[in-house]
């Protein structure tokens, strides 16, 4: 190899050592940032190996006599020991903005439809023209035959909208499925065992109805966690500290359920994020 041919080896080298490096710290190739675990509450331990609860505060604690660690209470026990501990903490903070008023109460059921007999469905027929209650105007739906409204209204308007055209059934059925998660979501904030619990706590013991879980004011920093908060992070909190769970996935049903109920049980309320 000449000398030209080594000075132009050299730096196509180097070029391409260059490169690679480029390629190998690029954005594109690191990996996803993983979500941070949540800090823990470490509760005091028992000189007399006694269950040591402790408050969603992450500093109040209680010792409870004669239920031994690993033990689980029964819900009588369990609603004195987080009474007490409710007490001790509005003891150590009597100047608190403790939201003692619970949510509106959770209706058992959908309300009814007014028709007594609501119609069936009624059959996709996009050359018909639709025509009382069966679609509302400004958009289109999947069931009502509304696929031929816009050429009708003559707008632009995007076909298959499940915001445009809707009928009253559609309504219904929509509102009974939400209800149905609002529900469970009632089911499984009162239930220890559906919660994952291992001490027999749930969150209605602290939160009766839902009561200063104050959804509307989140994603706001939250002291125990160190940092900025959405709710289902709050609620994953509680359920690794008082309720002594496992955390839940973001898809999670019972983590979806019981984000549904604690927004249902604050229904009206003005949205303001990040409020203390």
């Amino acid at each position: 190899m000449n000398l030209r041919m080594k000075l132009l080896v050299v730096p196509c080298a180097a070029l391409s050592f260059a490169g690679g490096v480029a390629l190998a710290t690029s954005p594109e190739s690191k990996p996803a940032p993983q979500a941070q675990p949540l800090p823990k509450h470490v509760v005091p331990a028992s000189k007399d190996g006694n269950l040591v609860l402790g408050l969603c505060d992450g500093e109040t604690s209680l010792e409870v006599p004669g239920v031994k660690d690993g033990q689980k209470l029964t819900r009588a026990q369990a609603i004195t020991a987080t009474a007490q501990l409710m007490d001790d903490w509005r003891k150590k903070n009597p100047d608190a903005n403790w939201d003692d008023v619970p949510g509106p109460v959770l209706a058992q059921a959908a309300p009814p439809s007014t028709k007594k007999n609501p119609p069936p469905a009624p059959q996709p027929n996009p050359g018909a023209k639709p025509s009382g209650n069966d679609v509302r105007q400004g958009g289109v739906g999947a069931r009502t035959g509304a696929s031929a409204v816009p050429q009708q209204q003559k707008t632009n308007l995007q076909t298959g909208h499940t915001y445009g055209a809707f009928s009253e059934r559609d309504e219904q059925v929509w509102a009974d499925s939400v209800q149905e998660t609002v529900k469970e979501g009632h089911r499984v904030f009162h239930d220890a065992e559906a919660l994952g619990g291992t001490v027999g706590v749930s969150c209605d013991m602290c939160h009766p109805d839902g009561a200063n879980t104050h959804p509307e004011t989140y994603p706001k920093y939250q002291v125990q966690l160190g940092r900025t908060a959405l709710l289902r992070d709050m609620i994953n909190w509680c359920i690794e500290n008082p309720v002594r769970g496992k955390p839940l996935a973001d898809g999670d049903p019972k983590m979806r359920a019981m984000e549904a109920y604690i927004y249902a049980q604050r229904k009206g309320v003005k949205l303001e994020y990040g409020k203390h």
